[in-house]
């Protein structure tokens, strides 16, 4: 055990998990009508207490900015009052959703008259530790709800306010639908230790999933007893072939790159083929200028922008640093690539396996494209912000899945399931 977690945390949080456990147990009981009318009745309730949630946050959001929180890391923190209720209609979505647990996925009858089926089940109880996103809160729980888990919640200090006042709003619901508040807890109270707890709580959870960026992931893979579903940073690119339609690549870099810089599927990196680049890399750069990117160009992308001559451009020699750096700012990383290939090795090498675009109109280059690159999602001339829980229709999200165990890309209900097999028998034994 860390030296920095006491006896008396490691106990307390274990205990506040067996709770989980137990509550979960009864959650797991209950059919899709009675956790649809829970989950109606927490997004009723949240909208019912969003100024509440936001005047918390307000303090959260005060004392980050005080503190020197860049812009991308203050935008995942506000939780006000227009994206509580955003989180609201995602609660109410979550409960549309086709319930995964009891599904069967597959069944046959063995030769000696065995019938087997394999179906879905809760994981159990869900350690999530997250930093400055508190809609993770509400996303986690209806999720974890529906899916007929627990959860178990480190928010981070930055969210602690917010994080807390949501809970608030969650557990009389639970309540008074007659299951115990201890189905969705936090151990924020007990700082960082508490993480550290979650991490040796094997026996305790039942699988951890971490968050944020790479530091806190390769934090809780290095150090958890628990299992791990290991969620990706983004350092994410964009490739631009040379059967590209540049008119349609313009809007959507600037999309992926501007359009919200501190989430993970925001575009970090862009390749281009040297056959276009003389052409292109003057218009994108000076589309990115004005929206206040800083550039940071490899020795021909460099030669190419400032050629151009762009007014206020803010352009730098990029260093091999760079190339495996998640900015979550209003940076992006230019490269000029010799061909397709080297631009597959490239993002393959550096990627953290979470989403890459090509923008393409040759058919092979984009069939070898999708088929080489070892990421969770590739798009096809489309923005990478589309990888997302939400957009893909799962309600919310656990987080984007980056390994290739269990879960990979957005997490959902079925990808917070495991599954049992069940043999049923009339006096069968083996020989």
């Amino acid at each position: 055990m860390s030296e920095a977690l006491s006896p008396e945390v490691f106990d307390a949080v274990c205990e506040q998990a067996d709770r989980a456990a137990r509550a979960q147990e009864k959650l797991a009981r209950a059919n899709t009508v009675v956790k649809n009318d829970l989950l109606l009745a927490i997004a009723d309730a949240l909208d019912e207490h969003a100024d509440d949630i936001e005047a918390a946050n307000s303090l959260d959001m005060l004392e980050a900015k005080e503190g020197g929180m860049d812009a991308g890391k203050l935008d995942r923190l506000l939780f006000n009052v227009p994206r509580v209720a955003a989180a609201a209609q995602g609660v109410r979505h979550v409960a549309t959703l086709p319930d995964p647990v009891g599904e069967i996925v597959r069944g046959y009858n063995l030769p000696n008259g065995l019938r087997l089926t394999q179906s879905r089940v809760p994981l159990g109880v869900i350690g999530m530790i997250y930093e400055a996103r508190p809609n993770v809160t509400v996303d986690v729980a209806s999720l974890c709800l529906k899916s007929g888990n627990a959860a178990i919640l480190r928010g981070g200090h930055a969210a602690e306010r917010t994080n807390a006042a949501t809970l608030n709003v969650i557990a009389p619901v639970l309540e008074a639908h007659g299951f115990d508040a201890a189905l969705v807890q936090s151990v924020d109270q007990y700082g960082r230790p508490g993480a550290t707890a979650m991490m040796e709580a094997r026996g305790h959870i039942d699988v951890l999933v971490p968050r944020g960026g790479a530091g806190l992931i390769q934090a809780v893979v290095r150090n958890s007893k628990v299992p791990v579903i290991e969620t990706g940073a983004g350092n994410v690119h964009i490739y631009i072939d040379k059967s590209g339609d540049l008119a349609k690549a313009i809007p959507i870099i600037l999309n992926a790159k501007t359009q919200r810089v501190g989430v993970c599927n925001a575009a970090e990196k862009l390749l281009i083929h040297k056959d276009v680049a003389a052409d292109f890399l003057p218009t994108i750069a000076e589309s990115l200028a004005q929206a206040n990117v800083v550039l940071q160009a490899d020795t021909i992308s460099y030669d190419i922008i400032q050629g151009a001559a762009i007014e206020g451009i803010d352009l730098n020699h990029a260093t091999e640093e760079d190339w495996d750096t998640e900015y979550l700012a209003l940076k992006m990383g230019v490269k000029v690539v010799d061909s397709l290939d080297e631009a597959i090795v490239h993002i393959n090498q550096h990627s953290t396996g979470h989403t890459e675009s090509i923008i393409a109109e040759d058919y092979e280059a984009i069939e070898t494209f999708t088929k080489r690159i070892d990421s969770a999602v590739v798009m096809v001339n489309a923005s990478t912000r589309f990888t997302d829980g939400g957009v893909f229709g799962f309600g919310a999200e656990l987080g984007i899945s980056t390994q290739k165990m269990h879960a990979r890309g957005p997490m959902g209900l079925r990808e917070m399931t495991t599954t049992k097999w069940i043999g049923y028998g009339t006096g069968q034994v083996r020989a």
